[in-house]
């Protein structure tokens, strides 16, 4: 099997019998046939590339096919550095859906379009539902506003099949993130002042070392001793109790009187 040629043809992989020939620094030497063409590229170390095929007479030039090749792979690096792929991604939704439910889709969302990634939202109808499309399209628009800040609508609610499905593509220029409830500020942002608030730096006013006169004797640099604490006054002895006077002794009573003997 004959090896395909390469879509540029170089040096003996062209077949026409003349050439328009350029030299290396871009000047035009004219019309010339295809061995003296050659001749002319080789005798300065060079390659004859055709880089006009469809020209009467085709246009070759003279230059150093392996440097042009690399130079080509590197503009083809630099153009898919800079080129940007959008994907889309799909989020199915009820009509009927639960609150909680529409409330974890939206977050799903609201990540896409931060991922600046464009979203298919697909409602789908069943049964009886296919009567009341209204209710779909009041989700897919109530969606829409809910993200209106991070996306746009590409492609307005269509109704397909049983399907309704709308497009949301990423804004140009993201909002910035706002801090949680619980989350502190960012240092950036707490230790940059105010736009138009003066900035006062704290002055610095340094001691000024004391002078020490040689008069000084060694006993008055000791520091001084710590005079003793005093003696607690003692307390006064409390007075004894004086002791109660003993009662009386009782008086004792008087001997009755012997009776009288009496005369008989």
């Amino acid at each position: 099997m004959r090896p395909a040629e390469p879509r540029t043809r170089v040096n003996e992989t062209i077949r026409v019998p003349q050439v328009r020939l350029i030299d290396d620094d871009g000047s035009q030497i004219g019309v010339k046939a295809r061995d003296e063409a050659l001749e002319y590229a080789w005798a300065k170390n060079l390659d004859l590339v055709e880089v006009a095929p469809d020209a009467n007479p085709p246009v070759c030039r003279v230059m150093d096919y392996g440097k042009y090749r690399y130079d080509q792979e590197q503009k083809q690096k630099l153009a898919r550095k800079h080129q940007s792929t959008i994907t889309i991604k799909e989020i199915k939704l009820r009509p009927k859906i639960d609150p909680h439910d529409y409330a974890t889709k939206k977050g799903h969302v609201v990540r896409f379009l931060r991922q600046r990634d464009k979203v298919k939202v697909t409602i789908m109808f069943r049964g009886r539902e296919m009567s009341h499309p209204e209710r779909g399209r009041a989700l897919l628009e109530r969606l829409a506003e809910d993200v209106s800040e991070l996306g746009v609508i590409e492609s307005a609610p269509i109704q397909d099949g049983r399907n309704m499905v709308m497009l949301l593509a990423p804004v140009r220029e993201l909002p910035p993130t706002k801090p949680g409830p619980n989350e502190a500020p960012s240092e950036t942002a707490s230790a940059e002042p105010a736009a138009g608030a003066e900035v006062v730096q704290p002055e610095v006013v340094e001691a000024e070392p004391e002078a020490i006169t040689p008069e000084a004797t060694p006993e008055a640099a000791k520091p001084a001793a710590k005079p003793k604490a005093e003696a607690k006054p003692k307390a006064a002895p409390k007075p004894k109790a004086e002791a109660k006077p003993k009662a009386a002794p009782k008086a004792k009573a008087a001997p009755e009187p012997e009776p009288e003997p009496t005369s008989t």
